[in-house]
């Protein structure tokens, strides 16, 4: 049956991917005889849709797992979601609104029956998304964050923690969203640089005609000022140490306070000290034994506590505040003034400082062995480079806040008792055991306790990841945990090296004694051409499925892989898809160009076995080169080099070797080794490209049964001819060089000339003779003294064309003229992008070789026909 001219993707993917499913070809297997392979999906939010940064994460592992399968590893690659509290919670809150409901008049029951609805419903469009890509995951084993069995780990988990001494509850200054209204963690809070203003109020001092005044960038907080601070050495103000002052607009006396935390060059020398406000004025007001006020509501309105526009937002709040001290005089100035604010990570509210009883855990013990593993190298990252910041961040590391006023998450396994003491228990039975032990009364019953109503923040669940997903917690000596942990790679991108990966680590010498796994590759992140980082909300963000509708998967696969380097972020254009899609017609017409191909029992060429024997000894550097870049992590630069190794080295010059004339007869050796040499290429392939490649193994092999390539073997490595690759070398330097000397002289390629080659054929030209005289358009080859003519010189010797001398004077030279002016002009551009050191520096190896190779062929392109103008 003749093959299609077009290659059709969309047809190829969903009979691949049922075939795949169908089979189980996935499902994760222990074999104690058999090396594991384990790698972790970061689980992508319940909230969350496909974008390129999962498309990115995902190949890569999937390129990672396939491999392995192929090295005939036992490999495990579990999916999984994560219940993303606060952004879950906020959706559902959203969506009851639009019903008409209010969160706060639902019970908790309740509340999370609608919110499971909502998981069950968006939740796994993400996962069945991801599936589009196709992955190779163990999809029979998708785990939920939430799922009963990780409910119980997480349980257990803080349990230990606590009983060691690790988590403890304090009331302590926290970092509060005020659109989820939660406490949030210092890690979940992005600080952005914000063009605000710089407000200069004037206070009246008691019994003195003297004012101070005081800038700050929110004026609304002098609501809740407790004290007035200078700095205890500031000549300015020690007259006014110890002295009181009227608060503006609320003529509350408080007194003016010396401390050294002021700094008397910022502003005019004097803090407005709102203790349940910032953090800074927080511990002043500990040092000077300061009454706190919050004047903030948890939604962040202001409360009954603030004396004025009580219920009014932030914002509004602040405009009529500024009004007001405008009309009573106590408004100096307001400058612009650009300064720092933090924001939500996941609501992308301003974040209020508020002071607050929560659930923290101790981190400084728990980040030794975890600091510890990285400079000992039992992990290691891939970049390197963000080893420091790792470092950095561990070494200066607070303890974690890990409670959230939420309903929707883990709920903390907290009871508390009658006389405001509480227990802590894995569930209501253990904790009702525990409270009658404490309070020393066996009377007590499950409504005399109650248990906390905070859930614990999303990453204590995900910090969890590694082990839960084989059942490390609760049962750590089961042989699946045995077998599979620790894992072997992680890849994420870098911004969650703080929320998940380093606290991954910790978790797992924490639980465990052993790190999670044994090497974490970082991604970068996807940006478009311009830089800019790819978002909905700038519309420079494709959707993939679009891309794939448009392309298929293996192209946009590829297209990603084509601008990602490890580490650094990638510049994506939908073009590199485009480059993606030739590349797959591109092997598929090699494939219809085999397939046409009649077969015989004729005797092969000479040229054909050394075409065999040279590309044999091609594909083994490669493999060896494509080894090591998977060793180093350089994903992105291993699919380079098979690129080029099927476009160039098989495409363009092992099928012209070997192309049978117009009867299309070939040797029915030489037919079996290509075949043999195609479906090798695609097992290199098969990792970054699966559909295409599992596809045209079908066809090479569809007149005998066939395994899917994704359990084929992964290619062993062999010795590397050296000596026939040095040959063809030279042959294909020659090659070269006379195409590039008919070009100039305007003749066609397969127009006939004679060669003359001075001295004796070289041992390499006799090997290749065939192969180029066919590509050269070449009639005889001459052994003579040096003709006149234009001459070229290859492995020292030289060959020269005296046909095309005698046609020398045909030459355009007004066109030749032209064509050295825009080669002048691309080699400055080229020159310009070499000579730039941050390009040389941050961008790919692979692209600043692709850069170096134009400029020397537009260096010889120049000096040839500056060479034929002067003549």
């Amino acid at each position: 049956m003749a093959l299609s001219t077009q290659y059709h993707f969309l047809q190829n993917q969903k009979k691949w991917h049922a075939h795949w499913e169908r089979q189980g070809l996935f499902t994760s297997k222990n074999h104690p005889t058999s090396a594991p392979y384990t790698i972790i999906m970061p689980p992508p939010n319940v909230t969350g849709i496909l974008h390129l940064g999962h498309v990115l994460n995902s190949t890569l592992q999937d390129i990672l797992i396939r491999k392995a399968r192929m090295q005939g590893k036992q490999t495990s690659w579990l999916p999984g979601l994560d219940h993303a509290a606060i952004a879950t919670e906020a959706k559902v809150v959203e969506m009851l609104k639009a019903k008409g409901l209010n969160k706060q008049d639902l019970t908790r029951e309740a509340f999370l029956k609608h919110a499971m609805q909502w998981k069950e419903k968006y939740g796994s469009l993400i996962l069945k998304q991801l599936k589009e890509l196709g992955l190779s995951c163990d999809w029979s084993h998708t785990h939920f964050t939430l799922d009963p069995h990780m409910q119980q780990a997480v349980k257990k988990a803080f349990l230990t923690l606590y009983q060691k001494g690790y988590i403890y509850r304090s009331k302590r200054m926290i970092h509060w969203d005020p659109k989820g209204q939660t406490a949030l963690a210092d890690e979940e809070v992005i600080y952005k640089q914000v063009q605000g203003h710089l407000y200069y109020i004037q206070y009246n001092l008691v019994n003195q005609q003297h004012t101070l005044t005081i800038a700050t960038t929110r004026p609304e907080t002098l609501l809740g000022d407790t004290a007035i601070a200078v700095h205890p050495e500031d000549p300015r103000y020690t007259h006014l140490q110890g002295q009181k002052a009227y608060l503006p607009l609320r003529n509350r006396i408080i007194p003016i306070i010396a401390d050294s935390y002021v700094d008397q060059k910022i502003g005019t020398g004097c803090l407005k000290v709102t203790p349940a406000h910032d953090a800074n004025d927080y511990e002043i007001a500990l040092r000077h034994n300061l009454p706190m006020i919050d004047i903030f509501n948890p939604n962040g309105t202001l409360s009954p506590a603030a004396g004025l526009y009580i219920g009014e937002e932030i914002n509004i709040a602040r405009k009529k505040i500024v009004k007001a001290l405008q009309e009573k005089g106590h408004l100096v100035k307001i400058v612009p003034h650009t300064h720092q604010v933090g924001f939500s990570e996941r609501t992308q509210a301003i974040v209020e400082p508020k002071c607050t009883t929560q659930w923290f855990v101790k981190m400084k013990k728990l980040a030794e062995p975890a600091l510890e593993a990285l400079q000992k190298g039992h992990i290691h990252f891939y970049p390197n480079k963000f080893q420091n910041l790792y470092t950095h961040w561990m070494e200066n590391i607070k303890d974690w806040c890990i409670s959230r006023q939420l309903w929707w998450g883990h709920r903390l396994p907290v009871y508390h008792l009658p006389d405001q003491r509480f227990v802590v228990a894995e569930n209501p039975q253990q904790a009702l055991a525990k409270a009658r032990k404490l309070m020393q009364n066996p009377q007590l019953t499950p409504k005399d306790i109650v248990q906390d109503q905070d859930v614990l923040d999303t990453w204590f669940s995900a910090w969890l990841w590694p082990i839960t997903l084989f059942e490390g917690i609760q049962k750590p000596n089961n042989p699946t945990f045995s077998y599979r942990y620790p894992t072997d790679d992680l890849v994420t991108a870098p911004d969650i090296i703080f929320f998940w990966v380093a606290r991954m680590i910790m978790a797992g010498y924490a639980f465990t004694g052993k790190p999670p796994f044994k090497n974490v590759y970082f991604t970068g992140l996807v940006r478009d051409s311009k830089g800019q980082k790819m978002s909905k909300s700038l519309g420079n963000s494709p959707d993939p499925i679009d891309l794939i509708k448009k392309y298929g998967t293996d192209s946009l696969r590829a297209g990603m892989l084509f601008c990602a380097p490890a580490g650094n972020d990638l510049l994506f254009e939908e073009k590199l898809c485009e480059q993606g899609s030739r590349f797959v017609h591109k092997i598929w017409n090699a494939l219809r160009l085999i397939k046409s191909w009649q077969v015989t029992d004729q005797k092969e060429a000479a040229i054909d076995q050394k075409a065999i024997s040279w590309f044999q000894a091609r594909y083994q550097k490669i493999l060896a080169q494509v080894n090591t870049h998977f060793a180093q992590f350089r994903i992105s630069e291993a699919l380079i080099l098979i690129y080029k190794l099927i476009w160039d080295d098989f495409c363009a010059y092992y099928l012209e070797m070997i192309k049978p004339l117009q009867n299309k007869h070939i040797a029915r050796t030489t037919y079996q080794a290509t075949t043999t040499l195609f479906a090798n290429l695609m097992k290199l392939l098969h990792p970054f490209m699966p559909f295409v490649t599992e596809e045209i193994n079908h066809q090479l092999h569809e007149e005998k049964a066939q395994k899917a390539l994704a359990f084929a073997k992964w290619p062993i490595q062999k010795s590397i001819d050296q000596a026939v690759l040095t040959q063809a070398e030279h042959a294909f330097a020659l090659i070269t060089a006379i195409r590039h000397i008919k070009k100039q002289h305007q003749w066609a390629i397969k127009k006939q000339v004679d060669l003359h080659i001075q001295g004796q054929k070289p041992i390499w030209f006799i090997h290749f003779e065939p192969y180029i005289k066919k590509a050269t358009g070449i009639e005889r080859v001459h052994m003579a003294s040096s003709q006149p003519g234009p001459s070229c010189m290859v492995s020292n010797c030289t060959f020269s064309l005296p046909d095309i001398k005698q046609n020398a004077q045909s030459t355009n030279h007004p066109q030749l003229a032209k064509k050295l002016q825009e080669v002048t002009l691309l080699l400055a551009k080229i020159n310009q992008k070499l000579n730039n050191a941050a390009f040389v520096q941050n961008a790919p190896d692979h692209i600043v070789a692709y850069e170096r190779k134009k400029r020397t062929e537009a260096e010889a392109t120049r000096k040839s026909l500056q060479d034929l103008l002067s003549k």
